[in-house]
This record gives C-alpha cells, structure tokens and sequence, in this order.
C-alpha cells in the first residue's frame, strides 16, 4: 500500500508542477497582451498624427503650385484655411481654401509650420505627446521628413 501512496504523491506532485508551468506561461502571455493593448492607442495617435501631417502636406503642395510659393511663416498653416490678408496674397484661393479646418495633433496641440523647414523645403510636424521638441518613443516628433 506504500508504494500506491508514493506514487500518488509522485502523480499528484507532478500535477501541480504542470499546473504552475502552464499557469507561469499563461502569466507571461497576458502581460504581453496587456502591454500589446496599452500601446495599442499611443501607436494609433502616431499613425493619426503621420496621416494628418500628409494631408496638410498635400493641401500646401496644391497651394505651391497655384501660387508658386508656400505660405510664409507668418501666414502659416492658416493660409491653407483662410485667404491670407498679408503680403504675399495667394494670386490663386480656392473657394472653400486648400483645407475645410486645420486639424490639431492627437494630443491637442496644434501642427507646427516651418518656412523655411530645417529638413525640407518647408516643415510641418508635432512635438509628439510631451508637446516638448525632441523625445523619444511616444514624446518623439512626428515629421514631413519622416
């Protein structure tokens, strides 16, 4: 009858032990799945952030080529909603302008607007989620030249 009970402990010690593993693997899968879904949205503001910086980028390629020149630094983003009153006057508005509203990033903030841009031409981008220049990760920039 002792040997039954040992190999019942044997078993039933064996038992746990798989128990533990799978529970320790199960763990470790949900804290990657977790961490997955909390990156989730910061990511999501990113690519937000990339697509509206393309969109303004196209509404000022449209505005160069009517007019044959970006809107000044004073002017800004705004020329691309409103005609611009100070010189130099678009010689072409598009009823409606080049955009239906200046959109703000993801975090709030509006787009910056660079005449002449450090990495282009001209330069339209977002400090990130700090509002900070520089960063990385999540606080990064978020640029036309990326």
């Amino acid at each position: 009858m002792q040997m039954g009970t040992e190999r019942r402990t044997d078993i039933a010690a064996f038992t746990v032990r798989k128990i533990i593993v799978v529970v320790a693997i199960l763990a470790l899968l949900a804290t990657l799945i977790i961490s997955k879904i909390m990156n989730g949205p910061d990511e999501a503001k990113r690519v937000a952030a990339t697509q509206d910086i393309s969109t303004i980028m196209q509404a000022l390629t449209l505005y160069h080529r009517d007019n044959g020149r970006y809107p000044s630094q004073e002017q800004g983003l705004r020329a691309l909603t409103e005609k611009p009153a100070a010189n130099p006057v678009p010689k072409v508005w598009k009823d409606g302008g080049y955009l239906q509203r200046l959109p703000n990033d993801p975090w709030g903030n509006p787009y910056q607007y660079l005449n002449p841009g450090v990495h282009g031409e001209i330069d339209v981008f977002s400090y990130g989620a700090d509002s900070k220049q520089g960063g990385d990760g999540n606080d990064a920039d978020i640029g036309s030249w990326h």
